[in-house]
């Protein structure tokens, strides 16, 4: 038996392995658009390591873009199998996909129109060409013909010799750590994938489950060498953003937030400080689609909501709506935004400001000292999410060079990735039956940091491996 690892090596996007077993039947774990990368990122998304055509079976953990993003591609490039993942995990992945396409052809669209242009009358480049979306809206739909949804803490049988398990990770709605059981001959395999590890006791969504202990485990590794803020702390440092921003010095507060997750949690917040009476007459907006959809997503979805908000809602029927929040869909209303002079609070994707409708807050707030953007979650350091997060003093956008003259602030305490102590206490249970740990889906020197922590705490054999490397284990 071999694992590939075909995505989110040594980087934190593009998650996707590829277990082959002696028999040549080929598991697909997640299938993740590479999100970031400067120079080589229309390359990484555009062509695989392995054919698709001979993928057996995909098993995908959450329905966040860096792990499901390629996934219409993959079909549309030959692959005939099933996908399995939990209910939320189909219902979100419908709405993100669609979401992606059409970024896609827009983003094809505007690069053709212009970019292309000038390159073509500037230079004579035999390597220019004209730009085509990964795939379309149809390519969406064939793509979920083949999603098998089923719940939580059930052993599934895929295939005459594989088992899968989806224990809850606590991640965002629907995410699972995936738990397989393969049976080589006279062997019985058992491999662990962690997707994204959560964060317990954290609002909206139960705790991560213990995943089953295994023989080998592939585990996330984003935040491995830090310590989130501790949730009292975190509640009270919003607040006094809020209060810093709006009251004091009468500006906007601008939130790049993931239109998945992120901003249901934050609004969620809002809504208690509201209910307790700690902020007033601020205006809140949701600016963007794919959240509002999200959120909708969310609402019919309470199976995956923890014991806290279950007893929220007996109070407060709907956790992600109060007076003063508007959910906009509308592209004029958004652009209405920008003009408003008066305090408020506008929540907008993407989380790494390259895309959507938060690059256009940004570009039109950053310059005023009176705003703030509050930064919460990672960014890819190249993206001008990672700039800011950087403390640069300017930064480029849509071909201008502006001053950034508004505060910014970090708080990844809302990140819904688990801290070092949090993903060792997660990963807790495997040393006395782990052969080899596999860290994925981090920066190489987070990784390195990560995995003299856990060598610290009980492992012994871990491996970094780099994009491609294919690993026998046994």
């Amino acid at each position: 038996m071999k694992i590939k690892f075909c995505g989110a090596a040594q980087t934190v996007t593009g998650s996707c392995h590829l277990i082959t077993l002696d028999n040549d039947y080929k598991i697909l774990l997640d299938c993740g658009l590479f999100q970031g990368h400067a120079g080589d990122l229309e390359e990484l998304n555009s062509s695989w390591h392995f054919d698709p055509k001979e993928i057996d079976v995909m098993i995908l953990s959450h329905a966040h873009i860096d792990h499901c993003g390629r996934i219409p591609k993959l079909v549309k490039d030959g692959f005939k199998g099933l996908i399995y993942c939990t209910h939320g995990t189909r219902d979100l992945a419908n709405i993100m996909l669609m979401d992606t396409a059409h970024i896609q052809q827009k983003d094809a669209e505007y690069y053709n129109e212009k970019i292309y242009k000038k390159i073509k009358n500037k230079h004579t480049d035999e390597k220019a060409k004209l730009r085509e979306p990964l795939y379309g809206a149809k390519d969406v739909v064939a793509a979920l013909k083949q999603f098998v949804s089923i719940s939580y803490d059930q052993w599934i049988r895929i295939s005459k010799y594989i088992e899968v398990n989806f224990t809850d990770a606590g991640h965002i709605l629907g995410s699972a750590s995936v738990n397989l059981v393969i049976k080589e001959g006279s062997d019985e395999i058992r491999i662990g994938f962690t997707g994204d590890i959560g964060r317990p006791a954290r609002p909206i969504l139960r705790d991560p489950q213990p995943m089953f202990p295994s023989d080998f485990v592939i585990s996330e590794s984003t935040y491995g060498d830090r310590l989130h803020m501790e949730k009292p702390a975190e509640k009270s440092k919003f607040l006094e953003v809020i209060n810093d921003t709006c009251i004091r010095k009468n500006g906007k507060l601008i939130i790049p937030a993931f239109s998945m997750g992120r901003t249901q949690e934050i609004v969620f917040m809002l809504d208690q400080l509201v209910n307790e009476k700690k902020i007033h007459n601020i205006p809140v907006y949701v600016d963007s689609p794919l959240a509002v959809n999200a959120t909708e997503v969310f609402k019919i979805h309470p199976e995956c909501f923890d014991f806290d908000l279950h007893q929220y809602i007996l109070k407060d029927p709907d956790p992600f709506g109060f007076k003063r929040l508007t959910y906009i869909t509308d592209v004029n209303e958004s652009k209405r935004l920008n003009g408003m002079k008066e305090p408020c609070i506008i929540i907008s994707a993407a989380g790494m400001v390259n895309a959507g409708r938060i690059k256009h807050h940004v570009y039109n707030n950053i310059e005023n000292p009176h705003n703030t953007i509050l930064m919460v979650g990672y960014c890819s350091p190249e993206t001008p999410g990672g700039v800011l997060r950087s403390g640069a003093s300017e930064i480029h956008l849509f071909g201008d060079t502006l001053q950034v003259n508004a505060d910014v602030v970090l708080m990844d305490s809302f990140s819904a990735h688990g801290d070092q102590r949090e993903m060792t206490e997660f990963l807790g249970n495997q040393t006395k039956s782990i052969k080899k740990l596999f860290l994925v889906h981090g920066d190489i020197d987070v990784q390195e940091n990560f995995s003299k922590h856990l060598r610290s705490n009980g492992f012994t054999d871990i491996a970094i491996p780099a994009l491609k490397e294919e690993i026998q284990v046994n």
